[in-house]
């Protein structure tokens, strides 16, 4: 462990007086470790090098969050520090930030902006700006950043990554300066959803010594395969028609993948959001550097100083109407996730539009709070989020996507990111190298299934094998039963259905199937669906072994016709269209 040294505190980049303190390559990093703090060998994460935001501990380095008038040294790693070490991890250094984690766009420290990593004339995204950068520039494998209005993914979608914004509590914030502590969240940046998912899987853990440390079980198993995702009704990209432009064509390529967009009233998301900056909820940013602030106010930057002075305005009665104001909110959209019309998951924009950093530092207030439009209310309804690539813009600029889902989704989110995040094509953050191929989330449970043999009207193709797909059945592969079935065409039914019956080998024959896999979630739904005198049982296959599939009422078959000799049904309706 590297030791504390007062010496350390004086290697801050000096505070810039006029042109920018460090080259724009270097702005990212506040401090490298010398020597890296090696991991413990042969853990899961050995060989990954990482970085964190300086609001995070590392043992024998200053955090200054990015005000070197309040940087003090750590004398222990921050919980989620240690198990990240613990797991193989080697930490290389620390990051730049918007001062005290308040902020969206990086231009707000006295080190200077972070640049973006594809265009340096735009912001990089914040408050977790220079842990982006050093991801998206190849510098490490990921880094930690925090979240608390979005600072773990606009980073990530403006720097063409990956952002993990967890659910709150899962992974502990003891050692990590807060910003809004009951709001607050260490986030994952990385290059792919994979490596980002692997690092989560060993930061997560109940901390009880974290205030808002929470026991939670995470949902283990894959959205279905037919899912329904929400899309706000009403989109504001202010002006950019671009960012507008990219949006549309992931809602596209997310009904490619098996999605139903379902129009969602944003409005009472956009009022939330709002509670975040615009309420007395921005009490709790105050009090979280309340006796520092009130000695050295005019150490910290603009517009950060306006920022935190405002949440001394409000009384206690005040923030209690805010909470109960949000609570509110909360239950106003809590039916868009229940009942036979929710939605698996939210689609927004992780960012509406992309500012060049002179834009930002003459207008640092409003262009701000547009970048927030999508991320402000997440942590606030106790949400999980993930952002992932998902197009280059004409202009170059990256532009990316946030799946947003209720606490305890953060696995399942993942996945359906890295199923999006590859099919967009696109190479990993600031680079040339293609994705590498996609692998089983951490944390990420294969679903129990059932494999049922589909004779007739649920073929691929034929009028009812909606039923299976719509319930994530896919095919396994087509095939025929043993030599001991007879297959008839029963009278009367719509769409038209066959029946099959086992009969003794010496009057039966082998009859064509496909067999399907299905979760065993939506057997049960499926089942219910078939009317009598269908119904499910054992079938025995060609090649000896046993599936659930279609049998039929003997008494039903009373006048039917015999088709056994087409072999199949698929073979007798293709007589039937040829006049046979």
């Amino acid at each position: 462990m590297v030791q504390a040294t007062n010496s350390l505190v004086a290697e801050f980049p000096p505070v810039p007086d006029g042109s920018p303190p460090l080259p724009l390559a270097e702005q990212a990093w506040l401090v490298r470790c010398e020597p890296a703090v090696a991991g413990r060998p042969g853990g899961p994460l050995s060989g990954l090098r990482f970085a964190v935001k300086d609001n995070i501990d590392v043992a024998g380095y200053p955090t200054s969050a990015a005000c070197p008038a309040f940087a003090y040294m750590a004398t222990a790693h921050a919980a989620v520090v240690q198990r990240l070490l613990d797991a193989g991890a080697t930490l290389v250094g620390k990051t730049n930030l918007d001062q005290f984690a308040c902020g969206l766009n990086g231009t707000r420290s006295p080190h200077g902006a972070v640049p973006n990593a594809l265009d340096p004339a735009y912001v990089s995204g914040g408050s977790s700006s220079g842990s982006a950068y050093v991801v998206a520039t190849g510098q490490v494998d990921f880094a930690l950043g925090t979240d608390t209005a979005g600072s773990g993914r606009i980073p990530a979608g403006l720097n063409n990554i990956v952002g993990i914004k967890p659910t709150k509590g899962l992974v502990s914030a003891r050692g990590v300066v807060p910003a809004a502590q009951s709001a607050d969240c260490v986030s994952i940046f990385a290059r792919t959803v994979n490596v980002a998912a692997q690092v989560l899987q060993v930061a997560q853990g109940y901390d009880a010594q974290d205030p808002y440390g929470r026991q939670l079980t995470l949902a283990a198993e894959p959205l279905p395969a037919s899912f329904r995702f929400g899309v706000p009704d009403v989109l504001e990209f202010f002006g950019d028609a671009a960012a507008e432009a990219a949006f549309a064509e992931a809602v596209a390529r997310f009904k490619a993948l098996g999605g139903t967009p379902v129009p969602i009233p944003y409005a009472p998301l956009a009022q939330a959001a709002a509670l975040l900056y615009e309420s007395a909820l921005v009490a709790e940013r105050y009090a979280a550097v309340r006796s520092f602030f009130d000695q050295h106010e005019d150490q910290v930057v603009e517009p950060v100083r306006s920022i935190l002075a405002s949440g001394r305005r409000y009384s206690a009665a005040d923030l209690c109407d805010a909470q109960t104001r949000l609570r509110a909110l909360g239950q106003q959209v809590a039916p868009m996730w229940q009942g036979p019309e929710a939605i698996d998951l939210l689609l927004v924009p992780t960012a509406p539009t992309h500012y060049t950093i002179a834009a930002m530092q003459a207008d640092p207030v409003v262009l701000n709070r547009n970048l927030g439009a999508y991320t402000n209310f997440v942590n606030l309804l106790d949400y999980a989020a993930i952002s992932v690539p998902s197009s280059l813009r004409a202009d170059g600029l990256p532009f990316g996507i946030t799946l947003i889902g209720p606490c305890g989704s953060d696995w399942q989110l993942a996945d359906l990111g890295q199923r999006y995040h590859h099919a967009t094509g696109l190479p990993q953050a600031a680079g040339s190298t293609p994705l590498p191929a996609p692998q089983p989330i951490a944390g990420m449970q294969a679903p129990a299934t059932v494999r049922v043999a589909v004779v007739g009207a649920h073929l691929s193709g034929m009028p009812l094998n909606g039923q299976l797909t719509e319930r994530g059945a896919t095919l396994e592969l087509a095939t025929e039963t043993a030599a001991d079935y007879q297959l008839y065409a029963l009278p009367g039914t719509v769409p038209p259905k066959p029946g099959l019956l086992r009969v003794a080998p010496s009057q039966g024959t082998r009859i064509a199937v496909e067999v399907w896999r299905m979760p065993a979630a939506h057997y049960g739904s499926f089942v219910a669906l078939i009317p009598q005198p269908l119904g499910i049982g054992t079938l025995t296959l060609a090649d000896g072994s046993s599936v659930q599939g279609f049998i039929c009422e003997p008494l039903a078959l009373a006048g039917a016709r015999d088709i056994s000799g087409f072999g199949g049904w698929r073979a007798y309706i293709a007589s039937l269209k040829a006049g046979n």
